[in-house]
């Protein structure tokens, strides 16, 4: 059928097929420049650009030698890309399978029915711990699980396993209790850990002014489909990490937007 549907443009032949497996790819390239815009990784992905080009160069001038040597590193090939490229891997398929990214589609949601939970207290009791912590300058990471319950991340700090309140919120981040400089892990109703400890992200197109909390809010978010809230010591101003991407000062309006965003995420 779909050999039918084609368009001849002088010598060349069009299908519809081709047309879609040039939309498929170009969607593939998107995805991937999106994922490692601004990561060591893109660097070195320009380097191996660099060095297939030379490779390619001395081999057509003939130069036997250095073709040699740059054809066994390039022939180590799909090996060397997955040791290179291990966690950017990890996280493109993360991105192509946690839930919110087929939930843009609808696809999910056209043949599994979800059960609605309702967190709304649990929504108003995080809120009402940063604004509190907000105003009185109190430094904060809250982070929000979504499809993962962050298991090997809880394992860095304290188990707590207990409802979500603001005094309790407020309590584990003072300045001088015991926890307070980790980060603070809740999955669904449930705050699970405290005293965590996150892994940095290497973005570098983040600001240079942002400190080690804002970073690690950055980095957890880039491996998993979590949301992190963090509470600046310095300013008291609130800042939001979602998919890698940091949201500073944001409004109060905006809190309780991606408050309810970030436990829709919790299945």
């Amino acid at each position: 059928m779909f050999e039918l549907l084609a368009i001849n443009i002088g010598f060349l032949e069009i299908r519809v097929l081709d047309v879609i497996d040039i939309f498929l790819v170009a969607l593939l390239l998107f995805y991937l420049y999106k994922l490692l815009k601004g990561s060591i990784a893109f660097n070195i992905i320009i380097g191996l650009g660099l060095l297939y080009f030379v490779w390619y160069l001395v081999k057509a001038l003939d130069m036997k030698m250095i073709s040699t040597i740059l054809g066994q590193f390039i022939g180590l090939g799909v090996l060397a890309f997955v040791i290179l490229f291990q966690p950017e891997i990890r996280r493109f398929l993360l991105m192509l399978g946690k839930s919110r990214t087929f939930a843009k589609f609808g696809i999910l949601k056209t043949y599994i029915k979800f059960k609605e939970v309702d967190y709304s207290k649990e929504i108003k009791q995080t809120s009402i711990a940063i604004i509190n912590m907000s105003n009185t300058r109190t430094g904060a990471l809250i982070v929000i699980s979504g499809s993962s319950q962050l298991t090997f991340i809880c394992n860095t700090g304290v188990a707590i396993n207990a409802d979500i309140s603001a005094k309790l919120l407020e309590s584990i981040f003072e300045k001088k209790a015991p926890l307070h400089d980790g980060a603070l892990i809740i999955s669904r109703n449930k705050i699970l850990a405290a005293g965590c400890t996150l892994p940095l992200s290497d973005n570098q197109n983040l600001p240079k002014r942002i400190g080690t909390r804002h970073r690690a809010a950055v980095g957890i978010s880039e491996k998993n489909d979590s949301m992190t809230f963090i509470v600046s010591e310095e300013t008291g101003k609130i800042s939001v990490s979602d998919n890698g991407k940091l949201e500073m000062a944001i409004s109060l309006n905006q809190l309780n937007r991606r408050l309810k965003k970030a436990f829709s995420l919790s299945i």
